[in-house]
């Protein structure tokens, strides 16, 4: 508020002559002077309005949830004046003409910034664990593949709500704060959950349960800095509107990377153990960097009391409110049956935890080796996007779903060459087969995601952009875990286990081919427009 008023105050009012004589009478007011006088009281009645309107913001701590509207930047000038629920303060422009903090894509690294860049850093560094975890089930707690693909599953639920924690962020402060507190948890959380994995747990449930509570972690805190970059992406001009979004994917992308090398080596020289133990100092960050977070703390109430006992009183009258309005947009012909397809493209059976298994115990591939297929297909999902923005972002999107579609599976039963061993005939070994395949198929499942965002984001209507692209996000999840459960009954089903692989085949022609299945459902998508033909 304090820039604004130093706009209404500019002007000075020296001007105004305070001699007059006692003998006289006095003289009239000039009009200049009238319009002074006039000027004055209504900046006065301004700067009270603002404050008084300051204060009741503050205290009802009423917000919109903003969360992977950050990916859209032309959603964020039409949600301008009607967020509340933060109070943190960002101006870019002011930052640039002032600051001479080293720049990364056009943003000043400040502490701020720095802090937003890190906790994305962290997202993408977790993945460290994501080797150990998969070897840690299959080796020392010696489940079969359909027992690992339901804990995946499993693991994956709290991906499946991320709404509901925009809406406890933004309506429920704790201890005055609506971001950084909620990082410093989450973090703790993170923490907490590899601290069990490195030390306690010792069955598939306590490895469930302590996975479960680190994937609440990374996505609460995945929501709330959705919502920081959000608010910070308002102050950018438009040219630079995409600035913040390519800070935050750039430094997300650099922590996968850097796990991704070192996942695989960690596992094989020290153990799962130690990986774990190295891992649970990652959320630490988060919650250490969390105290850079530009916020005001939540002021108090006129009683005294924290403004968190209000917004705890209405946060059930206030959620029943947003679900309301969220099913009232769901269920909208022209949202719902897009929706329905994004749900059951994603659907559709896997067979990824069986072929960990075959690799591993068949082929006898080591955890270093896998670290390096990791790095590849890590630089491969950077490479699907470049390939997307170059050469698909003005493809309609029935093409590209038809597309993408039937070359995935077509490319997706060359895993059947390496199961039977075909390659070997034509000299190509089976690491570099590995190789070559993940990276081709990431390459091209990472552009044919591209167009789930995009059209999601088509999808929102004005005024409730942000909340309804988080759901939609996150029936699109629900379908990824869905796909995940009828991968491992249908592993289950045809015997597939940690050591006989006759059916392996079978099951990757059944999933791949299933993939068509959605197809026939293109029409459900919204066809091309005018406006979408021009550009």
């Amino acid at each position: 508020m304090l820039p604004f008023f130093s706009l209404l105050t500019h002007h000075s009012l020296s001007s105004i002559s305070p001699s007059l004589s006692l003998a006289p009478p006095p003289r009239p007011i000039s009009s200049s002077r009238r319009r002074c006088a006039t000027s004055a009281t209504v900046r006065t009645r301004r700067r009270r309005r603002l404050r008084n309107l300051g204060r009741r913001m503050s205290s009802q701590g009423q917000g919109l949830y903003d969360e992977e509207a950050a990916m859209r930047p032309l959603d964020l000038e039409s949600e301008s004046e009607n967020r509340s629920g933060t109070n943190v303060s960002y101006d870019m422009r002011r930052g640039k003409s002032r600051s001479s903090y080293f720049k990364l894509f056009g943003v000043d690294l400040s502490p701020d910034n720095l802090a937003v860049a890190i906790v994305y850093f962290v997202q993408g560094v977790l993945g460290l664990a994501r080797l150990a975890v998969s070897f840690y089930l299959k080796d020392d707690l010696h489940l079969d593949p359909a027992e690992t693909a339901v804990i995946s599953g499993f693991s994956s639920l709290p991906w499946l709500v991320k709404p509901l924690y925009g809406f406890i962020s933004d309506l429920i402060p704790l201890f005055g704060y609506r971001r950084r507190s909620y990082l410093i948890l989450s973090g703790l959380l993170g923490a907490l959950s590899w601290c069990l994995m490195a030390t306690v747990v010792d069955s598939k449930y306590g490895a469930a349960f302590s996975i479960l509570i680190g994937s609440l972690s990374v996505a609460f805190s995945d929501v709330v800095v959705d919502s920081m970059v959000v608010e910070r992406a308002r102050g950018e001009s438009q040219s630079t509107s995409g600035s913040l979004q390519s800070l935050c994917w750039g430094s997300s992308a650099f922590g996968g990377i850097v796990s991704a090398y070192f996942s695989g080596s960690f596992v094989d020289a020290y153990g799962v153990r130690f990986v774990f133990g190295v891992t649970a100092f990652l959320p630490l960050l988060t919650s250490a960097v969390a105290v850079l977070v530009n916020e005001v703390p939540v002021s108090r109430s006129a009683s005294g009391r924290s403004s968190i006992f209000v917004s705890g009183a209405g946060f059930i009258e206030i959620s029943k409110q947003h679900v309301k309005q969220l099913w009232g947009a769901v269920k909208q012909p022209n949202i719902f049956l897009p929706t329905l397809f994004i749900f059951l493209w994603q659907a559709t059976p896997q067979s990824d935890s069986a072929m960990f298994f075959f690799i591993t115990n068949k082929l006898g591939f080591t955890p270093e080796f896998l670290g390096r297929v990791k790095l590849v297909t890590s630089i491969a999902s950077l490479l699907g996007v470049g390939i997307y923005n170059t050469f698909l972002k003005s493809v309609p999107l029935r093409k590209i779903f038809l597309a993408t579609t039937i070359i995935g599976s077509a490319l997706g039963m060359t895993q059947v060459l390496l199961v039977t061993g075909i390659n070997r005939q034509f000299g190509i070994s089976d690491e570099w087969f590995s190789i070559g395949d993940s990276l081709i198929i990431t390459v091209l499942g990472q552009a044919s995601f591209m167009p789930v965002l995009v059209l999601a984001a088509r999808l929102c209507p004005a005024g409730m952009e942000a909340t309804l692209f988080a759901t939609l996000m996150s029936i699109s999840n629900g379908g990824s875990v869905a796909g995940g459960l009828l991968g491992a009954g249908l592993t289950q089903l045809l015997g597939v286990t940690r050591d006989n692989f006759s059916n392996l085949a079978f099951l990757i022609v059944i999933c791949n081919l299933s993939s068509l299945l959605p197809l026939p459902l293109l029409g459900l998508l919204p066809a091309e427009t005018d406006s979408d033909k021009k550009s």
